[in-house]
């Protein structure tokens, strides 16, 4: 590691962002990736210069991001959004990679390439970042936290599997193709995950959840690592093992030992929300281009523009495909939280980068959206929930009856 105090800097900063927004939660309510990314940025070499990102952090804050995913993936409950709620997400994000595709080619001057990187961007919903802000403000449960839930899983698969197929460097037939045996693959391990689990596996998992064995912990650890390596040795994108990683361990965790998920969850909850997710967006702030944004002209009008296109590309189709037994002020709430995005964000502007797809100045532009996204989305979905709820207190009838 090139700077050995950069890892400490970056857990005191972890430790200071849910204090900032405990202290802050007076006045308004922000999410703490936000100060999380912040101070990243002011301690980084950028502003204060005290820290720089170096080989073990990238790979800290990486496995952030998987374990981020993994959460995501682990919070899809089909039994809920099968059927009409599926299909409205599914083409919602169909509609927004068509729109994004479209405005990206009409930005770039018809650059097929960088159209694809900034039109497949634009797609995608950050549901782990989104999921913690429901589950704290009591969202997540309900009719609203299960079709938010919905269209962002489906916003945040649809742009990896987009990223697999269309960035992957083959031929996008054979991507295809090797997308399909992965899916196989996983389609295998759903079925198995399905099947009964012999006793002794319940067994050893209930009497080891608060021992130095934590066999549950090391079993998903396993499952996770080994889903990522699979998606890697296919040339695909690890975030879609990690995704396909968190569907498993639910239906493994459900048909094995339901009385101990939430147990087992809270585990794995504390490991990643504690150590790692935090680490992925302090290191988030840390690497971003400040210099580029601000050096003027392009990348720091691009900014707002990135801002707007995100709520109408992704936004738009997701108000127009809302289930309609939402109230407006859940569809609007339930837009603006699809509209919010950040680590597929950064994920897919890292390959661009990479690929010299991607200006930095661009790129820049485009996190720094995706950032000001997550800080201004959520707030204002939170808002929109927080006014159906005064709007909709429970009336009484003469007999005393609740009338809604």
């Amino acid at each position: 590691m090139e700077h050995p105090g950069t890892l400490i800097l970056i857990m005191a900063a972890a430790v200071l962002a849910p204090l900032l927004a405990h202290g802050l939660g007076r006045w308004v309510r922000v999410p703490v990736i936000i100060f999380e990314i912040v101070l990243g940025i002011l301690m980084g070499p950028d502003v204060l210069g005290w820290a720089r990102s170096g080989e073990i952090t990238d790979i800290l804050a990486n496995l952030g991001l998987s374990l981020l995913i993994f959460l995501a993936g682990y919070e899809i409950q089909f039994d809920a959004i099968r059927g009409d709620t599926l299909r409205r997400s599914v083409w919602a994000w169909v509609i927004s990679l068509v729109a994004g595709l479209a405005v990206a080619l009409a930005l770039t001057g018809l650059d097929f390439p960088k159209s694809v990187i900034i039109g497949t961007a634009l797609t995608s919903t950050a549901l782990g970042t989104v999921v913690p802000i429901l589950r704290d403000s009591g969202d997540l449960q309900g009719r609203f936290g299960t079709v938010t839930t919905a269209f962002g899983a489906v916003g945040e698969f649809g742009p990896i599997i987009a990223i697999s197929v269309l960035l992957s460097g083959r031929d996008p037939g054979l991507s295809t193709v090797i997308l399909a045996v992965f899916a196989a693959i996983t389609a295998g391990a759903v079925f198995w995950a399905l099947r009964p689990r012999p006793p002794w596996f319940t067994r050893v998992i209930q009497t080891t959840l608060h021992t130095s064995g934590q066999f549950a912990v090391r079993f998903v650890m396993l499952l996770l690592v080994s889903m990522l390596a699979l998606s890697q040795a296919f040339g695909l994108d690890v975030l879609l093992g990690a995704f396909a990683a968190g569907l498993l361990t639910r239906l493994v965790l459900q048909g094995t030992a339901p009385e101990v998920g939430k147990d087992v969850l809270s585990k794995i909850e504390g490991l990643g929300f504690g150590f790692l997710v935090p680490l992925f967006f302090i290191v988030t702030g840390i690497e971003f281009d400040l210099s580029s944004l601000l050096s003027g002209g392009r990348p720091l009008v691009l900014l707002p523009v990135f801002l707007v296109l995100f709520l109408l590309v992704r936004g738009l189709p997701t108000y127009a495909l809302a289930p309609r037994d939402l109230s407006p002020l859940s569809r609007r709430a339930l837009t603006l939280h699809s509209a919010t995005c950040l680590p597929l964000v950064v994920a897919i502007t890292t390959i661009g980068l990479a690929e010299e797809l991607l200006g930095r100045g661009e790129a820049a532009a485009m996190v720094g959206a995706a950032m000001v996204s997550v800080l201004v989305f959520p707030l204002l979905g939170l808002r929109l929930r927080g006014k159906e709820r005064e709007a909709v207190p429970a009336r009484t009838n003469v007999a005393g009856t609740e009338m809604w």
